[in-house]
């Protein structure tokens, strides 16, 4: 939808910490730029009014907007550090983009003191407010009506009090709870959830077995990381006689327990995932069930709600059944462990598995045929590695790493997906009501900007508006595997590629390259996989036979469940990313003065990122480069010394010394050696 002049949109403010900022409209891609004369003092992710005041397109630029109102303050609290002065005293909030400090005055102190992590009630906004007056009473969309402004009083900064004093700034786990409160997390169960829990007990029901297919007496394995407490998914490999293979993934029945409507389903809606916060969870479910009944944990009788199927010697599906079951897990293995058994790498570990050898054998014989038909098919095998940031009792980094894969977590990724794309198809066809996971394809603008980045390698997307497709990103991560730029080019790709979500309607899986897919192993952690479970359940009730009401009512109900738990998933992300800075940044601050050879990972206009093999990444500003003036090559996106031509683009290998870290400012600061 094109936006016209002289209209007025309600939309989403992103503000930059410079002062400038992006209003997303609903419905529309392109974000509107917010100059800082323009944006009204309006606070990151305020509800706004805006005008549109420059439709004119630019190459390379975007739409100029004017907030005229602010119709909602997103927060109303904000966690920030304490600084006291005599008579009064100010929080600088932890969110730099929030736009400004909160004045507080002596009486709203509190027992805050100085460089207490506090969190604040915002009790006045520093709004410019413009009135509105139509002559139709203020009607929302202002059709046709002529805008009188009249300026509220200005005031300078915000004004708070502080309701809650968090912890000194260096006291131990105070800067994950800072994150807890700033992003308002549900960290603590109430006590009736917990009470509805609690009333399963340990033990499955006997009542219900006769209603399972009884696979207590099989072979399965759990293959999870060592840590790993909330186990709901586990496997089993047979070779056929006929050759073909036959896999069955077996996900904790979570829905058994968590009932539509109950006070258990009601907070795991609200939460809508787990978050993983650096030795810290936050669950979706109570731990009563997520780490006990529901948990695949070895020797105990369990409820699965299970998929098997038969797959052909090139890795298609050619037959699948879902069911329920009742399993117990034979072993609990871990990652380490099943690596170790297929290189035979070491004796202890093969001895103690002895028994078990042919079927972990018989898993990597099939990962590898399935990973070989995904990658056929334009699969993104992004090679970006994750961070292992090992903290120490009382919660502090001591310690950054690239946390290492193996062929073992890709046996369990393959069957995961296998596993997700057969529901997904089976319940496609079914025309059922739905949550599926959506990726689509790039926009075409972004794979020409992404183009000229990989000029710089020699590299090409051949893509037009009417074919962009998954192989041709497959073929340039193909020739960079294994090359030093291969980790940047990732990267890149990845920046490319829009963020996937929740939709009740499908439309397939880009960076997959499948046309159906959906979220159905994690049900412990992910609202999706549980909401899906439940509409599973009801079509093997009613073999597959559902009255029409039934589809009406949970079509209506995966539409909304599906954006609530996008929205859930973009916070949880955005607080597992901001928990690994802050720990990066505390790591870091013990190592300033240290030099490191790294990669330029990011060019922009006020200097270049440059990440470490440790896989922390900080910045070098222009007065950092060295003593001469470089320039900005928007369109390339490097930089050019004035004097010497020296020039730094994405994938150089640099040398640098680290000059500042600050885990208050979640920044890492480095200079070229």
């Amino acid at each position: 939808m094109e936006i016209e002049e002289k209209k007025y949109y309600e939309g989403i403010y992103r503000k930059n910490q410079k002062g400038f900022g992006f209003v997303k409209i609903n419905e529309q891609e392109e974000e509107i730029y917010i100059s800082k004369e323009n944006s009204l003092k309006a606070f990151n992710e305020d509800k706004v009014l805006i005008e549109i005041i420059d439709d004119i397109e630019k190459e390379n630029s975007k739409k100029e907007g004017k907030i005229i109102k602010i119709i909602k303050h997103e927060k109303d609290t904000v966690v920030g550090t304490f600084y006291k002065n005599k008579n009064f005293g100010f929080v600088v909030p932890d969110d730099k983009n929030f736009g400004t400090d909160i004045f507080i005055s002596k009486s709203n102190f509190g027992k805050a003191r100085n460089n207490h992590k506090v969190l604040v009630k915002i009790i006045k906004y520093p709004e410019e407010n413009l009135k509105l007056k139509t002559k139709e009473n203020k009607k929302k969309h202002f059709k046709g009506d002529k805008i009188k402004r009249q300026k509220t009083k200005n005031r300078k900064s915000a004004e708070g009090k502080i309701i809650e004093v968090l912890g000194g700034v260096n006291e131990a786990g105070v800067d994950m709870l800072s994150l807890i409160k700033e992003y308002k997390l549900p960290s603590v169960f109430p006590e009736q959830v917990v009470e509805e829990a609690k009333r399963y007990g340990t033990k499955i029901e006997e009542s219900e077995i006769k209603n399972r297919i009884d696979l207590r007496n099989q072979t399965i394995f759990t293959i999870d990381g060592e840590d790993a407490k909330d186990l709901d998914d586990a496997v089993r490999v047979e070779k056929l006689e006929n050759g073909n293979y036959k896999l069955h993934v077996h996900i904790a029945d979570v829905s058994y327990y968590v009932k539509e409507n109950s006070l258990l389903d009601k907070e795991a809606l609200i939460r809508g995932t787990s978050i993983y916060m650096l030795g810290r969870v936050i669950p979706m479910l109570p731990r009563e069930l997520s780490n006990g009944i529901c948990s695949l944990n070895a020797g105990e009788d369990r409820f699965t709600l299970s998929c098997s199927m038969e797959i052909d010697q090139k890795g298609k599906v050619i037959w699948s059944e879902i069911y329920k079951a009742v399993i117990k897990v034979t072993e609990r293995m871990n990652y380490k462990d099943v690596q170790k058994i297929i290189e035979n790498s070491d004796k202890e570990v093969t001895k103690k598995y002895s028994k078990y050898i042919e079927d972990f054998k018989l898993m990597e014989e099939l990962a590898l045929i399935l990973k070989n038909r995904r990658v056929e098919q334009g699969y993104l095998n992004l090679d970006i590695p994750e961070s292992k940031i090992e903290l120490d009792v009382d919660g502090f980094a001591i310690n950054v790493s690239k946390y290492e894969t193996t062929f073992a977590n890709e046996i369990i990724e393959q069957f995961m997906l296998t596993a997700n794309e057969t529901v997904a198809e089976k319940f496609f066809w079914l025309d059922a009501p739905f949550i599926y996971r959506v990726h689509e394809e790039p926009d075409l603008d972004k794979v020409q900007e992404l183009n000229k980045f990989l000029f710089n390698f020699g590299l090409k997307i051949k893509a037009n508006k009417d074919n962009i497709h998954p192989k041709e990103f497959a073929k340039i991560l193909d020739e960079v595997k294994g090359k030093e730029e291969e980790k940047v080019v990732s990267n890149l790709v990845l920046r490319t590629l829009k963020l996937a979500r929740y939709e009740a309607e499908n439309k397939g899986h880009f960076g997959i390259a499948s046309k159906y897919y959906c979220h159905f192993t994690s049900p412990i952690r992910r609202y999706p996989d549980l909401f899906i479970h439940r509409i599973i359940s009801k079509y093997l009730e009613n073999n597959y036979d559902v009255p029409d009401n039934f589809i009406e009512k949970y079509t209506k109900q995966a539409e909304d469940r599906a954006t609530q738990s996008s929205e859930r998933e973009k916070i949880a992300t955005k607080v597992e990313r901001e928990a690994e800075k802050i720990k990066k940044a505390e790591y870091m601050e013990s190592h300033i003065d240290e030099q490191y050879p790294g990669i330029v990972s990011s060019i922009t206009s006020f200097g270049m990122f440059v990440e470490l093999e440790n896989t922390v990444e900080g910045l070098i500003r222009f007065e950092n480069l060295g003593n001469e003036y470089f320039i900005y090559d928007e369109e390339r996106k490097r930089l050019i010394g004035e004097r010497s031509n020296k020039t730094y683009k994405i994938g150089d290998k640099v040398n640098i010394k680290v000059t500042n870290a600050s885990k208050l400012l979640r920044q890492i600061d480095f200079e070229i050696v």
